[in-house]
Order: C-alpha cells, then sequence, then structure tokens
C-alpha cells in the first residue's frame, strides 16, 4: 500500500534525476471535451518507469543496501529494464535485466546499449520473473520489481503530482494498466483530488478481473499490447490503492488501440508503443465518454516503439 506521503518523499528524492514533462491541450476539433495529454513519454529512457527506478535504485543507495559488484536484477517486457539499467549505471552500479521472448528486438537493443547483462528466456514476464528471482536468491542483487514495489509505484505516482501543478481542476485521469504500478502512483497521488481510471486491453485484464473478483486473480494474456501491459496479475499494491481509491477499469481492444496509436500518429506527430495508446484508445474509441465540462487528462506513458511500423 501507498499514500500520497510516499509520492511526495519520492519527488522530492528523483528531483533532477528525471524530467518534468509538458502538458498539452488537444485540439477542439479532435476532442469530445477539455482533454490534455500529458506527455510523459518524452521521459527519460522513453518511459514513465524511469521515475520508479530512481526512486528504488537512489532509496536502496541511500540504505546501503547495493552491493556495487552485484547491482540491481528486474524482470521485464523490456520498458522497466531500460529504466532501471539507466537508473543503475547513473548510480554507477551493474544491471542484470531478464526478458522474455516476445520483447520486441528495439528494447533489448536499447537494454544492452545502456549497458545492462540481458537474459532473455521465457514466454512471458512471469517466466522472466522466475529467473530473475532466482538470481536474486543466489547472488544477492537487490530486486526491482517492474511495478509491484512500493518505490517504484511512487515514482511513478509523482507523474501526478506534476499534472496537478500544471493542470488547475482536472476531475479525471486515465491510465493504462498492465501490472498497476503507474495506476498506483497516480492514483495515491490523486486521491481525493481527482478521479482515476484505468483502461486495460480487452486481451490484458488483470485489474478489471480482479476488481470483479474481489482480489488479484491470474488472467490470460495475448494481443498487441502485451509487452508493456503483459502482466497476468494486478500487482497487490495497484490492486489494493484501486480498491481504496474507487478506480473504475475499463477495456480497449486490440483495434480501438491500434487506431488511436495511428491518429495521434497522423495528427500529433506522437509516436508512441501501443500499450502507451491504451489511455488515450478509450477517448477515441467512446469507451469513456466524459461529462459536460469534465476535465480530462490522459497520461501518454510510453514511446519506445519501432516508428516502421506506424
Amino acid at each position: 500500500m501507498i499514500t500520497l506521503a510516499d509520492v511526495d518523499q519520492a519527488a522530492l528524492r528523483i528531483a533532477g534525476h528525471v524530467r518534468r514533462t509538458p502538458v498539452m491541450e488537444l485540439d477542439a476539433a479532435h476532442s469530445p471535451g477539455q482533454v490534455w495529454l500529458k506527455c510523459e513519454f518524452l521521459q527519460k529512457t522513453g518511459t514513465f518507469k524511469a521515475r520508479g527506478a530512481f526512486n528504488r535504485v537512489l532509496g536502496a543507495m541511500e540504505r546501503g543496501e547495493i552491493d556495487p559488484s552485484v547491482g540491481i536484477a528486474v524482470a521485464s517486457g523490456g520498458n522497466a529494464g531500460l529504466a532501471n539499467a539507466y537508473a543503475a549505471a547513473a548510480a554507477g552500479v551493474p544491471a542484470t535485466v531478464f526478458v522474455p521472448l516476445s520483447s520486441p528486438a528495439v528494447k533489448v537493443a536499447k537494454l544492452r546499449a545502456a549497458g545492462a547483462t540481458v537474459i532473455q528466456a521465457g514466454a512471458q514476464y512471469a517466466d522472466a520473473f522466475e529467473l530473475a528471482m532466482a538470481f536474486v536468491a543466489e547472488t544477492g542483487a537487490i530486486y526491482c520489481h517492474a511495478y509491484d514495489q512500493a518505490e517504484i509505484a511512487a515514482g511513478a505516482g509523482t507523474i501526478g503530482l506534476e499534472l496537478l501543478e500544471q493542470l488547475e481542476g482536472v476531475d479525471t485521469v486515465l491510465v493504462a494498466v498492465g501490472g498497476g504500478g503507474l495506476l498506483a502512483g497516480i492514483a495515491a497521488a490523486l486521491e481525493g483530488r481527482a478521479n482515476t481510471i484505468a483502461v486495460e486491453p480487452e486481451n490484458a485484464p488483470s485489474l478489471h478481473h480482479a476488481l470483479a473478483a474481489g482480489h488479484p486473480v491470474d488472467v490470460e494474456v495475448s494481443g498487441i499490447a502485451a509487452d508493456s501491459l503483459g502482466a497476468r496479475r494486478i500487482g497487490a499494491i495497484g490492486f489494493d490503492v484501486a480498491v481504496r481509491t474507487g478506480v473504475r477499469s475499463v477495456l480497449v481492444s486490440d483495434e480501438e488501440i491500434v487506431a488511436a496509436r495511428t491518429f495521434l500518429w497522423e495528427h500529433y506527430r506522437i509516436a508512441l508503443e501501443h500499450g502507451a495508446s491504451a489511455a488515450f484508445a478509450a477517448l477515441h474509441s467512446g469507451v469513456y465518454v466524459p461529462e459536460t465540462d469534465e476535465r480530462v487528462a490522459v497520461i501518454l506513458c510510453g514511446a519506445n516503439t519501432d516508428p516502421a511500423g506506424l
């Protein structure tokens, strides 16, 4: 469980290590109302995950937990690995990243360029996670979870604090959900001040099914956004914060994600990965329809994609 206090602490710790990303208003001709885009795809390493990575690595360094000869380990579809490798390099410690065989080549190449040792194995994120945990047990590396760790989620939540400073009177924030770290952080940051809507692919509905069941459950994962939103089970932190803050989940199809991604490229020259397009897909498709005068912000959370596919 995390609260606003954890997000505030993260903001102090990572200040100067990450970018304050801009907010852009959607053109009236393209908008169902008052809509702003939080351009987190401009963050270091190309995704929001740099925030949580720095919070986790710097926090562990402060506590003297990291062995500089072993460093950190992370299992990731690509983005969390890249963010944590970048943070580890900045702190001067090694990073070992475990990724599934399905990870896009562009992300694997970026990991190696960041100086990480990359181990590819298994069909899904869960397989990479098991291997990473075995490595941690054997070597004593500090594990940086892709989403279900308090410092990781709190770091992500600093986006919400920035948004409140940049956009006065925001009512609702749409957030893409995979394992739930970004959702947890933003919902905690906005608690009592704005509503958070979770947007998930129909083919990876981890939070949607958990809310229906009353607890996290395993789901089948597939589809175009599985490389970044492909967690088989919502994280405990994401689920707990979603329940506490009254988060509602909506689902979008692969076709709606592709259409939203194409639209943002054609009209705004914003190149997003498919998972990062999910939140905007809820608006673009009409799955989420704002009320009259509702002020809506959409988190565009990642841009580690092959532009040849746009």
